[in-house]
């Protein structure tokens, strides 16, 4: 019995698919990086049972296996090529359970983000973890990639939300990490080994995440419109230096405001050439703004600031536009440095001097609260141009040695793993692919995503 069969057996009807089209569809994410071939399956899995059953299928039979959500990352992580079965955890979206009195909810790993929230506002709660795409990212994914976003200056990346998972192994075995006390230190912290492991240690199934109440009090919004970007990062590391901690701090440099303004029929670019965007909340949120505004009105730059919701809702959204408005210009690689906050000046100006070197087109916005920059390399066909990898290595390199990391939030995926090991050298390359190879000794999890297999690349020592 071939591995379609045994999965037509073993699992419940319709949920094994073999559709030409449908399976075209999961050889590429939102990076627009496109697998060679075509997988031999998708599984729509309903249950933690249908998912061990694919896993034990998959190691019987030596079959890759890539888990899939709502197929939104940006780095090629979830994608999946010739002879792979595609396992798509889209279908568990449930919220299991909801305790105000622990701060936490247990839910499923399809559950979109903005879902979520809209039903734990009827419970007074959140999840803090706010990715651009959270109306159609999921939590199972963010959890996969340890998704960043918008808030995370303030209120930490997804492992800092998270408190335990049920995860099942490549053989189907299925296992529960972490803790739903608040504190708990047994053992090694397998949780967090999970969070950011883009599907090569283990699917998840089940997520038990840290709640926080709603923020009370009023929100201040700022929008700035500066002079250059430099300034805008200039700005943004003074006032976390000032002892201040906005919610919300976004940067977006010319190109991005130009891209942005085409988008949505605006000039963008008429009151400066770069946008500030600052969010303050909490019961000292209008003494906050009023502090950074005088900072920024002190380095001469120009601003303004609102209480009213609808007009704050505007301006954020301008910020959530850019990736589609950069999507509508071109063809695009999304890349994902982070730099420390007072380097954030010396990063824009690098990529400034990349766009001259190279001819190219790099609108760049930052999540300027934490550091973490997204230069876009936007570019006309399908392929991308020797000129723009060659600026790219560049990129991470000096991201890397003003003390940075290749990504933020976006992950390794395909995209970044032959730069991995300029970051972590080749000691720790090799502890990780042990790591890998432990909880994966077939290598069927996601395989040619984040490490090559061990033994590849770096001898064992």
């Amino acid at each position: 019995m071939d591995v379609i069969e045994q999965l037509r057996t073993a699992l419940p009807a319709g949920t094994v698919i073999t559709d030409p089209e449908v399976l075209r569809a999961c050889r590429t994410d939102r990076s627009g990086h496109v697998a060679p071939g075509s997988p031999l399956v998708l599984v729509e899995a309903t249950s933690i049972e249908d998912v061990q059953a694919v896993c034990r299928i998959a190691t019987g039979t030596g079959t890759p296996v890539v888990s899939r959500g709502a197929g939104t990352g940006l780095a090629g992580g979830a994608i999946a090529g010739a002879g792979e079965i595609v396992l798509s955890t889209l279908a568990m979206g449930k919220i299991l359970e909801v305790s105000v009195a622990n701060q936490l909810a247990v839910v499923q790993p399809g559950i979109f983000n903005g879902e979520l929230n809209r039903a734990l506002a009827k419970h007074g709660m959140w999840w803090a973890p706010d990715p651009a795409s959270k109306d159609i990212s999921t939590v199972g994914g963010n959890i996969a990639m340890n998704a960043g976003g918008l808030l995370c200056a303030k209120y930490g990346v997804t492992r800092e939300a998270v408190l335990a998972l049920k995860i099942v192994l490549a053989d189907g075995r299925l296992i529960s990490v972490g803790h739903r006390t608040v504190k708990g230190v047994t053992g090694y912290d397998l949780c967090a080994l999970m969070i950011g492991s883009e599907g090569t240690l283990g699917i998840i199934v089940e997520a038990t995440l840290k709640l926080r109440h709603l923020v009370k009090g009023e929100v201040s919004t700022i929008a700035a419109y500066l002079d250059s970007v430099e300034v805008g990062a200039g700005l943004a590391a003074g006032i976390g230096a000032a002892g201040l901690q906005p919610a919300l701090m976004e940067l977006l440099d010319r190109r991005s405001l130009l891209c942005l303004g085409d988008h949505i029929g605006q000039d963008l670019t008429r009151r400066g050439n770069a946008y500030l965007l600052i969010q303050c909340d909490g019961p000292a949120a209008r003494d906050e703004a009023a502090a950074i505004m005088d900072i920024i009105h002190a380095a001469g730059a120009r601003a303004e600031s609102t209480t009213d919701e609808a007009t704050a809702r505007a301006w954020v959204e301008v910020r959530r536009q850019v990736f589609p408005s950069l999507e509508a210009a071109g063809t695009l690689l999304v890349e994902d440095v982070s730099v420390p906050r007072d380097a954030m000046v010396a990063m824009f100006a690098k990529i400034t001097e990349l766009e001259e070197k190279h001819g190219l087109v790099i609108p760049t916005s930052a999540h300027a609260g934490d550091g973490n920059l997204h230069p876009c390399f936007v570019f006309q066909g399908a392929e991308v141009p020797d000129a723009v990898w060659e600026a790219a290595g560049e990129l991470f390199g000096h991201a890397l040695e003003l003390g940075g990391t290749l990504t933020g939030e976006h992950g390794i995926g395909v995209l970044k793993k032959r730069w991995l090991g300029d970051e972590l050298g080749d000691t720790q390359l090799l502890l990780q692919r042990q790591i890998k190879a432990v909880f994966d000794p077939d290598g069927i999890l996601n395989p040619g995503k984040v490490l090559d297999a061990l033994g590849q690349g770096v001898p064992a020592m």
